[in-house]
């Protein structure tokens, strides 16, 4: 999450970053299903058909990481999996850096994936194994993939990163202890091409598309793509499957998730020994996040802001609940 101050609904710079490639002037109506995050997203058509305006400011973002992220998901769309595609801007760019009143930004424009979001679907059993499958597919050619430019950030990048956040902050020494037993634990893992690289690390329901007529899915959002080992994109999905899928049968989609992966890519027979570090690691990277979005505060800041701090707020402290105790899975 970006921090709470970009959070904003911002139409006019929507619009002057926009008017950097083509689009249907009557479609700019469609921002008003603007969504906030990592990213500002606003849809817009070009010729009648959807488009994804996605930005934030420069100092949100790292631009090697993103210029990264293009380049794996052309790979990955040029060898036949279903992916999200980037628009070139008039200029024919990727992604356009603007000095705007608001500040600088970087931007970039997505064809809309076909298919519907797997959180609107009834996630019966062939959803969740062409799911697996999807994930699978993409584990195996990220196995495969050896970046021209400049590599995606690794995990290891990832626990550097919190700890400059965590640098000027003296009460955060748990968080600190986290950081060092998760870094001690993963530097001690082999790092084999079959079991580690580029993972998507947010690979749940609202970032995978469902298409019915092609029989497979559509992967969005590598705006958190990181190396790691494959195991941790699997961890994400069990959480996500938690969430939606009734305890009683959970046992059974799970198991028809992992056989539509194992349809592409082969799990290791240990996979599960450090299911246990990679919750962890989701769990620091996010109160990381969390922490550094939430770093700001306003006099009289309006009720949304407020509500949404609460649960900011509570989430952080089930997320710090275990940081500083021992792994025990070594």
């Amino acid at each position: 999450m970006m921090k709470l101050k970009y959070l904003f609904n911002n139409e006019n710079l929507a619009e002057m970053l926009l008017k950097n490639w083509k689009y249907d002037p009557e479609s700019i109506e469609l921002f008003q299903y603007y969504r906030i995050s990592s990213n500002a997203i606003y849809p817009f058509r070009f010729e009648g058909k959807t488009h994804l305006l996605r930005f934030a400011p420069v100092v949100e973002k790292n631009k090697d990481n993103v210029l990264a992220e293009f380049e794996f998901i052309a790979y990955l769309r040029d060898n036949g999996c279903g992916v999200l595609e980037t628009v070139q801007s008039c200029a024919g760019e990727e992604l356009v850096e603007v000095q705007t009143p608001w500040g600088a930004y970087y931007a970039s424009v997505f064809k809309r994936v076909s298919g519907v979001q797997l959180d609107r679907t009834d996630l019966n059993d062939t959803i969740i194994y062409r799911y697996g499958q999807a994930l699978g597919k993409l584990h195996r050619l990220s196995s495969q993939y050896t970046p021209v430019g400049a590599p995606r950030w690794s995990y290891g990048d990832v626990l550097d990163w919190i700890e400059d956040q965590l640098r000027d902050l003296p009460n955060e020494t748990k968080t600190r202890m986290e950081v060092a037993i998760l870094r001690d634990y993963f530097d001690k893992l082999p790092k084999s091409p079959s079991h580690y690289g580029l993972i998507h690390y947010d690979f749940e329901f609202d970032n995978v598309f469902y298409d019915q007529e092609s029989g497979g899915c559509n992967i969005i959002d590598f705006d958190d793509a990181m190396y790691h080992w494959y195991v941790m994109d699997l961890v994400q999905v069990f959480e996500c499957l938690h969430e939606f899928i009734p305890s009683e049968v959970y046992n059974e989609k799970m198991q028809c998730f992992i056989d539509g992966y194992r349809t592409e890519y082969d799990l290791p027979s240990d996979w599960e020994t450090i299911v246990p570090a990679c919750k962890r690691f989701a769990g620091l990277y996010g109160y990381a996040r969390t922490l550094r979005s939430i770093a700001d505060s306003w006099d009289h800041e309006p009720e949304w802001l407020m509500n949404l701090r609460a649960r900011l707020a509570e989430r952080m402290e089930e997320e710090a609940a275990g940081f500083g105790t021992d792994l025990n899975i070594l």
